[in-house]
């Protein structure tokens, strides 16, 4: 393991305490559907419709809302062209692709483990 949590509070005054700023991304990018979103974006910048099927289970609402909060984060960019019917698109910044390089290898690990975790 490369850092213990021990180490990373050491270094940074009361991170991830009550009321610090990491609790609240860490809500926003550990999130259920934040994950899915990322995951899907990885794979580059996709429409609405595009993202809507490939995070299967997700309501209209819920990818608006996971939108809008990633995109406030800076981790999402959101880009509108004006035409006719209007075209929207959705692309990780390059904050995102820093995250994604790291959250990554924990999606992996965690598709290798579902089904035996489950099946416990």
């Amino acid at each position: 393991m490369a850092v213990s949590f021990a180490e990373i509070r050491a270094s940074r005054d009361k991170v991830f305490t009550e009321n610090c700023p990491t609790r609240v991304v860490l809500d926003h990018v550990m999130s259920k559907w934040g994950v899915l979103v990322l995951l899907a974006l990885t794979d580059g910048t996709l429409r609405w419709g595009e993202l809507r099927r490939t995070v299967d289970g997700i309501s209209e609402k819920m990818l608006a809302t996971t939108l809008r909060t990633l995109e406030a984060d800076g981790i999402v960019q959101r880009t509108a062209y004006p035409e006719v019917p209007p075209r929207v698109e959705y692309a990780l910044t390059a904050r995102g692709d820093a995250l994604m390089e790291r959250m990554l290898p924990l999606m992996a690990w965690i598709a290798d483990e579902a089904d035996d975790i489950v099946a416990r």
